[in-house]
């Protein structure tokens, strides 16, 4: 099963490491589940993880957020863009993990934002779900 995760679900992993966020990490390490992100995708993980906000909750320093990231890196599957779903979403940010999500042709696209890309996911045919509610039904 392929998946994007959004950015605030990274953060909650990141944040909470025995949460459903954090789980579905584990379980792409394992080889489990793909987890997929384009490049730009995967350069906004890079700009928010590395957030004193963000790393200061989580309790950990700089050093620790980048081992989190290279190994992030290392499961992450690589989309290519070849085609620019935009405009779709009102947030130009959100944008970015829809086109990951189509263009790796992903089961879920994973986030806390359903509002967000619930129209978009519905014309597009995508399933968009919260970490927790998509664990659960696996």
């Amino acid at each position: 099963m392929k998946i994007v995760m959004d950015t605030d679900t990274l953060v909650a992993a990141l944040r909470s490491p025995t949460g459903a966020s954090a789980e579905l990490l584990r379980r792409a390490r394992r080889g489990e589940m793909t987890l997929a992100a384009s490049v730009s995708l995967f350069m906004e993980y890079e700009s928010v993880c590395s957030r004193p906000e963000p790393i200061q909750a989580a309790g950990l320093d700089a050093k620790s957020v980048g081992i989190f990231l290279d190994g992030l890196a290392h499961i992450v599957m690589p989309v290519e863009v070849h085609f620019l779903w935009r405009p779709q979403l009102c947030d130009p940010s959100d944008e970015l993990v829809l086109e990951a999500a189509m263009n790796a042709s992903a089961q879920a696209l994973l986030t806390f934002n359903l509002k967000h890309f619930a129209r978009a996911a519905d014309r597009l045919g995508l399933r968009v779900s919260q970490p927790g509610p998509f664990l659960r039904s696996l």
